[in-house]
C-alpha cells in the first residue's frame, strides 16, 4: 500500500494531496489502485482525474451492473467497427422532473413508478405528452431535450436545443 493510500483511504485529505504529487508518485498511486501501469503518454492532469476517480470508487462503490454492461457494449463495438453507434436511453427514476419551456410556457413533466404525469393526468410516454403539448407529433425524448435531434450537428451555432432540465425531487427536497 502506498503512504498516501494507507494513511488516508478514501479521505479528502488524501483527495486534496493528489494535485501536490509529482507525476512518479501519481503513477504509484496508479499502480497501487489500479494493479497494473500507468500508461506513459497520460498526462498529470488526467492521471489526477483516474486516481480521483478510482479512490472515490473502492470508498463508495463504483458503477452498477447495467451501466458496466452498456460500457462494455460500446467499447466492443469501437473496437470491432471504429465508431459507437449505440445509444442507451437514460433511465430516468421516479420522481425525476423534465422541466421544458414552449412557446413562452413551462412544462413539467413527473416520472413515476409506472409512467410519466403531467397535469394531473398519467401518461405512458413522453410522446404522447409532447403531442398534448404541441398539437402535433414529436418524439417524447428529442422534445424533453433527451435525445439529441441527427441534424443538431449541422445547426448553426446561434440555433439552440429545447429548454430542459431534470432534477430528482429528492435533491430538490434537500
Amino acid at each position: 500500500m502506498t503512504p498516501l493510500t494507507r494513511l488516508h483511504k478514501g479521505s479528502e485529505e488524501a483527495l486534496s494531496r493528489l494535485p501536490k504529487l509529482d507525476i512518479h508518485e501519481l503513477r504509484e498511486e496508479w499502480r497501487f489502485l489500479y494493479k497494473t501501469d500507468a500508461s506513459p503518454h497520460l498526462s498529470r492532469d488526467l492521471l489526477i482525474r483516474a486516481v480521483t476517480y478510482r479512490m472515490q470508487e473502492v470508498a463508495l462503490g463504483g458503477l452498477r451492473p447495467e451501466p458496466q454492461r452498456q460500457l462494455r457494449q460500446i467499447a466492443q463495438e469501437l473496437k470491432q467497427t471504429g465508431e459507437a453507434t449505440n445509444r442507451f436511453r437514460p433511465q430516468l427514476k421516479p420522481g425525476t422532473r423534465l422541466i421544458r419551456e414552449w412557446q413562452g410556457r413551462t412544462y413539467e413533466v413527473v416520472v413515476l413508478n409506472d409512467g410519466l404525469s403531467w397535469q394531473g393526468t398519467h401518461f405512458r410516454s413522453l410522446s404522447a405528452i409532447a403531442r398534448k403539448i404541441t398539437g402535433t407529433a414529436w418524439s417524447g425524448p428529442l422534445f424533453f431535450g433527451l435525445k439529441q435531434n441527427r441534424s443538431a450537428g449541422r445547426r448553426s451555432p446561434q440555433a439552440s436545443l429545447p429548454v430542459c432540465g431534470t432534477m430528482e425531487s429528492s435533491d430538490a427536497a434537500g
